[in-house]
């Protein structure tokens, strides 16, 4: 991915990254509340040595003495020899290993001074601790070093800084902890936003139709919560921004046709995309600009054009396959227009082959002869073949996605079935897309060309792997 590509997953997974990092912080925030503080007093003790002699040579073995001692005594602050009488005078609820764990002495590289900290949660004991080590350690050192013959240690310890007591705990470190937790929720954040876009395998926007196929966007409808108590927008309410986007659509397949057949197919991968809501206002807008326009209802399986337009769909297309009826007789006019439609009439226990036999044909061709527009609204591509028969003998296929809906998959799928048998593809149409976001819809945004689209060049099915397919004419 693109630097463009990880600031729109922050725009769109914005809340999410928002949601853990305050969940961080808050979190960072509880540990340090709920940790005991603890606080750290320490005392500075000096180490001096007198090897007796005042030459330079005395001088620096003297220094070298007193390095290689301090480091020893740091070592030694923590042992029971240090530690047991410290507990005796300040009477100590504590073992030597519990008063061990508390105490950290350290000397600073080249130099012979020796660091002693205490640390505990009441500050009066770390400091009274510590100052006691600091008063214990010098007679301990005196003892050890002196020399066999009972004589004075050469070693003597000063106190440079005693202890005082902490006013502010060492630990926890309450804005350091904050920190961490900011840092840590932003990471997990960002993590798990990029997780989640690569995990979603539903199509959102025209970017993941360009990582699919070649094909054109060639129209785009707003998510309408309201669409299928009300589907004929451009009927009802013909000055929304959304019947607005079937009139871009409209002159968008216009301009598609041009140099091809009158008659196209609108289909999906799966039921439930917005097919049968795209043809029947797609086939009023054409109609409202004076063509002669025939909408029929191929879907044969669970036709719902005469449910939307309200008009009788007991008898339709099945009847006129096998002989039943005639076009005249069941082709209705819809509305003042030139909106002609044949509605699916029975549901037949064939459709595959009604729709691929030699009569669909001859009567397909009477359709493009009398009229200027043949729109035919099929069944879905992955359930069935129905689509795919038909837009093989038809100008072509539009294909119909629901954005937030199809999965890429199913659409890959979907448009498999028409390349494996020849069906020329004239684009696709996103439906439902969201009006808010970073995905959101533009109305207008879907303008024929505008992407630089070439749709006679070959159709590709773009894939991963060995889900691949070849292309048809576009």
């Amino acid at each position: 991915m693109e630097l463009k590509d990880y600031i729109r997953i922050l725009r769109k997974r914005w809340i999410v990254i928002v949601a853990l990092t305050v969940v961080a912080v808050v979190g960072a925030g509880a540990a340090s509340v709920l940790t005991t503080p603890l606080y750290k007093a320490t005392t500075q003790v000096f180490v001096s040595t007198n090897q007796g002699g005042s030459t330079a040579s005395d001088l620096n073995a003297g220094g070298s003495f007193t390095l290689q001692r301090v480091q020893s005594y740091a070592q030694a602050v923590g042992t029971a020899i240090v530690l047991q009488p410290v507990i005796r005078s300040l009477n100590l609820d504590l073992t030597v290993e519990e008063l061990a764990g508390m105490v950290e002495a350290t000397a600073p590289a080249n130099t012979v001074t020796l660091n002693i900290a205490v640390t505990s949660p009441d500050p009066d004991s770390a400091a009274a601790i510590a100052n006691a080590i600091g008063e214990t350690l010098p007679d301990v050192v005196d003892e050890i070093e002196k020399s066999d013959e009972g004589g004075d240690s050469p070693v003597k310890i000063s106190t440079l800084q005693p202890a005082v007591v902490p006013i502010e705990a060492d630990s926890p470190n309450n804005k350091l902890n904050l920190a961490l937790g900011l840092l840590v929720g932003l990471a997990l954040g960002i993590g798990l936003a990029v997780l989640l876009e690569v995990l979603d395998t539903r199509i959102r926007s025209i970017r993941d139709i360009e990582s699919l196929t070649d094909l054109t966007v060639i129209g785009g409808i707003a998510f309408d919560p309201d669409a299928a108590k009300n589907p004929l927008v451009v009927q009802a309410d013909p000055k929304s921004p959304r019947a607005e986007s079937f009139r871009t659509l409209r002159t968008n397949v216009q301009f598609v046709m041009v140099e091809r057949r009158n008659s196209f197919v609108v289909t999906s991968s799966l039921p439930g995309e917005g097919k049968t809501t795209t043809s029947t206002n797609l086939a009023i807008t054409l109609s409202q600009l004076g063509s002669r326009v025939l909408l029929v209802d191929a879907d044969l399986r669970r036709p719902k054009v005469s449910e939307y337009l309200g008009i009788e769909g007991a008898v339709g297309l099945t009847d006129v396959l096998v002989g039943r009826a005639e076009f005249e007789d069941v082709v209705q006019e819809w509305g003042v227009s030139n909106l002609h439609v044949l509605p699916a009439g029975q549901v037949p226990p064939n459709p595959s082959e009604l729709l691929g036999s030699h009569t669909m044909v001859d009567l397909l061709a009477r359709f493009e002869s009398d009229y200027d527009i043949v729109i035919f609204d099929s069944a879905p591509l992955l359930p069935v073949t129905d689509a795919a028969i038909l837009a093989r003998v038809t100008g072509g296929a539009i294909i119909v996605a629901a954005a937030g809906k199809t999965h890429k998959n199913q659409f890959q799928a979907g448009l498999k079935n028409l390349v494996n048998v020849d069906a020329p593809v004239m684009g696709v149409i996103l439906t439902m897309l969201p009006t808010k976001g970073v995905d959101s819809y533009g109305y207008g945004q879907y303008g024929y060309g505008y992407y630089g689209a070439d749709v006679t060049k070959p159709v590709t099915v773009k894939a991963s792997g060995k889900n691949s397919a070849g292309g048809v004419r576009g």
